[in-house]
């Protein structure tokens, strides 16, 4: 499913962000950047070591921030490090649209035409996933309505269950 926003396209993907052809994708990230379990895990993975080498240079990204890192062994030149909020902290919802907002600026600021994302807190940090596609869509609809480079920004969603609220909410923008 795709929707045409502006000079840019979103459009909804089922399947491994970490075989994204984008020039970025975005990991789930914690606040300390250990790739962990669930994407990071996936990245850390198939992405090897140099990921995390990085990120522990950077050492911590705050709730709602994004940090970049090179992209190691995968397609993708660059892996950006969204930190999104666990459920039941406060304020998970504009947590949730930084995260957003500050990876798409960050791939702005490197240059991507194009950036993958997945549903961002919705694993063990215990999101509802309709509520983070209606905050992750929003968000990006609005900041590609504005000036920007990217060309395309895909949400990579792993189950069933995440592609069906995410079309469920596109359709409601």
């Amino acid at each position: 499913m795709i929707l045409p926003v502006h000079n840019s396209e979103i459009e909804l993907l089922q399947g491994d962000i970490t075989e994204s052809n984008s020039d970025a994708i975005v990991n789930a990230a914690n606040a300390q950047l250990i790739l962990g379990a669930g994407v990071a895990g996936a990245i850390r993975a198939k992405g090897g070591p140099s990921i995390q080498e990085e990120c522990h240079a950077i050492g911590h990204c705050p709730v709602g921030g994004a940090v970049v890192t090179g992209g190691g062994g995968l397609k993708a030149r660059y892996v950006i490090h969204a930190v999104g909020p666990r459920q039941g902290e406060g304020d998970e919802e504009e947590k949730l649209k930084n995260a957003t907002l500050n990876s798409l600026k960050v791939a702005d600021q490197n240059n991507c035409k194009t950036i993958s994302f997945p549903a961002i807190s919705t694993g063990i940090f215990g999101f509802p996933v309709d509520g983070c596609a209606r905050v992750m869509l929003t968000t990006t609809k609005e900041y590609l309505s504005g000036p920007t480079n990217i060309e395309r920004v895909v949400f990579a969603l792993f189950d069933d269950k995440s592609l069906k609220a995410f079309e469920d909410q596109l359709k409601k923008i």
